[in-house]
């Protein structure tokens, strides 16, 4: 009897040291989900689900499995969810709605289901944290802050590294003050996600640069809030320039919409409506600060926002030039930020996707982000040396030749990727710009440019 009762406390002790020993391994593993770092490297294009968990601005339809379905099928990985809290709690206590957060998963399934990346925000929601990013509310916004993000992060603790929490929408800042509260907002945002232990300990986390605008940005964020494990943090940013071209309704007084964007695109008729401000060169140095002060650093980078939005013109203004300036726009943007790391979001409520039925509503921009992204691993871009400039590239009639000095250059030919030449032009007819390309099919060419002591050749893309 005593030899039995023996045993029987050894396999009580030993069921409980295995007991014990296996729920350490499962928190263990539970609470390892991969750096920012790795997870940034697989989320590769994105798109906003626009306004629809967001009410106060209006819903474009309900969301659908087939609608997320549609957008995987597309070519993106990746969904940014805007989503209001403020509006759908008690705004004493701010408890969440149950209902609410219900609603939210089932939009946030519908995106794991199809095993794709999904960032949930706190986005405008009446302003209550982005209008308020100064001392005065600081407290009251920091009490919310922690509110809110201990009851999403409990809801959604078990989610594994395909769910990001973004802590903010596009705080209002202006200076350093600003910047030092909005610093606080991120923090406690920190605080209460990680405190939720679980999964939550090593989710990854986005937190917005001031006003998410890429020249504050870079002049005012310059330090990160302390997260106590490493390298779980990605910097967003948004990117709407110049906004006279991609969202102005109405002229201002301080400036004028753009309907014309980038090279090749502007207009010799109606020319107080081409950019003269935002264009490709500003584009590239935009997005080149996030690259340097962040993506270099290891500190990955979202553009949470982006878009050019087609206007419908009358004339003298010329429709299908502005409608090449936003394809053009599209492309030429994922190329830019693609090519420096940084993971991009086009903005849409129902412009892109019918959110019920997921049918493609725009297949014209959705085509120029699938192969802007596609430009920035094909080495496809605008074209530029010393003294000749190739643009735009890719291009749909024709593609622009200029030179400094057209009296040097010998021939300009153009070659299909099998070696066969398709076009020539003799010095004779050697101009500035020369227009190339108007009778090619769409496929991928090389201008190939011979001057007096050197060839040069060039990559370029004829699209349908």
């Amino acid at each position: 009897m005593e030899k039995n009762a023996l045993t029987f406390k050894s396999k009580c002790i030993l069921f409980f040291v295995i007991f014990i020993a296996g729920l350490s391994i499962s928190t263990s593993v539970r609470s390892q989900l991969p750096t920012a770092k790795q997870i940034a490297s697989k989320m590769k294009i994105g798109w906003n689900l626009g306004n629809t968990l967001e009410v106060v601005w209006g819903a474009p339809g309900t969301t659908t499995q087939a609608a997320i379905d549609s957008v995987k099928a597309a070519g993106f990985n990746t969904v940014r969810l805007p989503v209001a809290w403020f509006y759908h709690s008690d705004t004493i206590t701010s408890k969440i709605d149950v209902t609410w957060l219900a609603k939210v998963k089932k939009v946030v399934d519908y995106c794991i289901k199809d095993s794709m990346y999904v960032i949930i925000n706190a986005h405008w929601d009446k302003g209550w944290l982005e209008n308020r990013v100064n001392a005065a509310n600081k407290d009251i916004a920091n009490k919310r802050q922690q509110a809110y993000w201990t009851q999403i992060a409990n809801y959604f603790k078990d989610y594994d590294g395909h769910l990001l929490f973004a802590g903010a929408n596009e705080p209002n800042v202006e200076d350093a003050t600003g910047m030092s509260v909005l610093l606080s907002y991120h923090q406690t945002f920190i605080n209460a996600v990680r405190a939720t232990g679980g999964n939550n300990s090593s989710r990854t986390l986005i937190i917005q640069g001031p006003s998410t605008d890429i020249d504050k940005t870079n002049k005012l964020m310059n330090t990160m809030p302390i997260d106590n494990i490493a390298n779980r943090l990605i910097v967003e940013v948004h990117y709407y320039t110049p906004w006279n071209f991609c969202g102005m309704n109405g002229d201002a007084s301080w400036g004028k919409m753009f309907y014309y964007w980038g090279k090749g695109n502007h207009s010799t008729s109606d020319v107080t409506r081409n950019s003269t401000w935002g264009e490709e060169s500003d584009m590239d140095k935009y997005l080149g600060l996030m690259k340097s002060k962040f993506v270099d650093k290891g500190i990955p980078v979202i553009i949470g926002e982006y878009g050019a939005f087609r206007r419908k013109l009358s004339p003298p203004s010329d429709q299908a030039l502005h409608n090449a300036s936003i394809e053009y726009y599209y492309r030429y943007f994922m190329k830019s930020a693609t090519s420096k790391g940084i993971i991009t979001y086009c903005w849409d409520t129902g412009g892109i996707f019918n959110f019920t039925t997921g049918k493609i509503t725009d297949r014209v921009v959705l085509k120029a982000i699938m192969q802007g992204a596609k430009d920035a691993t094909t080495g496809i871009a605008f074209l530029k040396d010393n003294t000749i400039e190739l643009y735009p590239n890719p291009f749909r009639s024709t593609i622009s030749l200029k030179t400094n000095n057209p009296d040097v250059i010998n021939r300009v030919t153009v070659f299909d990727m099998m070696g066969h030449q398709v076009e020539t032009v003799e010095h004779s007819a050697v101009k500035t710009p020369l227009a190339l390309g108007s009778s090619l099919k769409p496929e991928m060419y090389i201008v190939q440019v011979n001057e007096a002591n050197s060839t040069k050749s060039f990559k370029v893309l004829k699209m349908e």
